[in-house]
């Protein structure tokens, strides 16, 4: 039996019990975790914002060895120390035709099947985002355990299977930020903070960092951010925001905006923020309700561009090796995204200080 933080229905408390894992059948590996992060995503999943088959146990963001491998697996085996990919690309679709992995068209099928069943009845469960990181152990398709790089702490690389790659490629995929190029973050999180350290890794300057939280002007500054701005209420959006942050940007805005938020109002501010020809990258997930809207006049005339992010456009079997060379080098500091070090029974107070807009990334340390 393995311990794990269930999501009963959606909306319902998480309950922390024991569940019955399989051995790992044809293609899938199974891996004793060593930590997973607590993303936003999962917040959308158990709301029912993003949408999850339950029961489920959630949890994407996770690194650990492989303790057991079925039948055809070649790729990892028993011992390995690997990250999970929540959105394994199937080599085959449309989207993968056109070198577009994160848009695979069949990534997110291993959700929808149950992987395990509850100890106590017997009731079937699904993995949140094909993963189910939220647990001590996992079973997952081979494709969803990518080798770590040697000389990253297993630990800390749970980072990388969701906040680091996201930022990392907004930055350098999405955005394409420039040395010298101005970049303003909407949202110092998890992913916020680690675009902040892809943006400085780039060689951009200045680096602004825009959160509602006063507290997290360290964090921000840690990570690369050479100013914060705080948004202190409805005003910010509705009036002075784009206008502060384009003082800061030589008083022309910046040339980059990456939004980690996923609201309409940091949406369009962050495009405010820019110059004329200025880039905007969204990589906040936002509800159905949230609109933004713009006039058809300030479209041509600002020139501007406003695109979305899946998984930061990453191919993380191409991006990770690079990325941990950085860790390596300490560009990429991964413990300077994390703020808490928790267990399974903290989950909810992780997810309810997401809500509160305090603290970096929470950690489960296994």
């Amino acid at each position: 039996m393995v311990r794990a933080a269930v999501l009963p229905a959606v909306n319902a408390p998480l309950q922390v019990t024991d569940i019955d894992l399989p051995a790992p059948g044809p293609g899938q590996v199974r891996i004793r975790l060593a930590a997973a992060g607590v993303c936003h995503s999962d917040l959308l999943l158990s709301n029912g914002t993003l949408r999850q088959p339950a029961p489920a146990v959630l949890g994407h963001e996770g690194a650990g060895t492989v303790i057991e491998a079925g039948p055809g697996v070649t790729t990892v085996a028993p011992g390995d120390p690997v990250v999970l990919n929540w959105a394994p690309s199937c080599g085959a679709c449309h989207f993968c035709g056109l070198a577009e992995p994160w848009l695979c068209a069949d990534s997110g099928r291993a959700a929808n099947a149950p992987y395990a069943r509850t100890a106590a009845d017997g009731t079937d469960l699904y993995p949140g985002l094909g993963t189910a990181a939220f647990a001590a152990e996992t079973v997952v398709p081979a494709s969803a355990a990518l080798p770590l790089p040697p000389g990253v702490p297993l630990t800390d690389a749970a980072l990388l299977g969701c906040a680091v790659l996201t930022g990392w490629g907004a930055v350098h995929h999405s955005a394409q930020v420039r040395a010298g190029e101005s970049v303003v973050v909407f949202g110092a999180g998890g992913v916020g903070l680690a675009t902040l350290q892809a943006a400085r890794i780039a060689g951009a300057g200045p680096i602004v960092a825009v959160d509602v939280s006063p507290a997290k002007e360290e964090l921000a500054s840690a990570a690369g951010a050479t100013e914060f701005v705080v948004a202190d209420g409805a005003a910010f959006f509705e009036k002075d925001g784009a206008k502060r942050i384009r003082a800061l940007t030589g008083g022309v805005g910046a040339d980059v905006a990456v939004e980690c938020v996923g609201r309409a109002e940091t949406i369009r501010t962050a495009w405010s923020s820019t110059r004329r020809g200025g880039r905007t990258t969204v990589v906040g997930i936002g509800g159905q309700d949230q609109r933004v809207s713009f006039s058809a006049l300030e479209l041509f005339y600002f020139g501007r561009t406003l695109s979305g992010c899946v998984y930061g456009n990453s191919d993380p079997a191409r991006d990770l090796p690079v990325i941990a060379d950085h860790v390596r080098s300490g560009a990429l500091d991964l413990s300077g995204l994390v703020t808490d070090r928790i267990g399974l029974d903290d989950i909810p107070a992780a997810f309810d200080a997401m809500l509160a807009g305090t603290g970096g990334r929470a950690l489960v340390v296994f």
